[in-house]
């Protein structure tokens, strides 16, 4: 009377955590591009340095392309 019990075990492998842990630092790092811009004279606005490529631009698309790596490693197959 022997059955193949299957042990519960983690819900993703080794490499969906790996893909999970890299579209997270993707994120932040889209998010580090977007901080900055202030003034120390609060009577000062900088139009350039406030909305240039990098906040406006660039940030938005590393934040995406981070949450679809993060997607990406959820759907994943884990190897067996």
């Amino acid at each position: 009377m022997s059955k193949d019990v299957k042990k519960p075990g983690f819900a993703f492998g080794r490499d969906n955590y790996r893909i999970l842990i890299i579209g997270v630092v993707v994120v932040v790092i889209g998010y580090l591009l977007m901080v900055g811009g202030g003034s120390d004279d609060p009577t000062k606005f900088n139009a350039e340095e406030i909305f240039s490529f990098r906040r406006i631009t660039l940030s938005p698309i590393v934040i995406l392309a981070g949450f679809v790596i993060v997607l990406f490693g959820i759907m994943k197959r884990p190897k067996e």
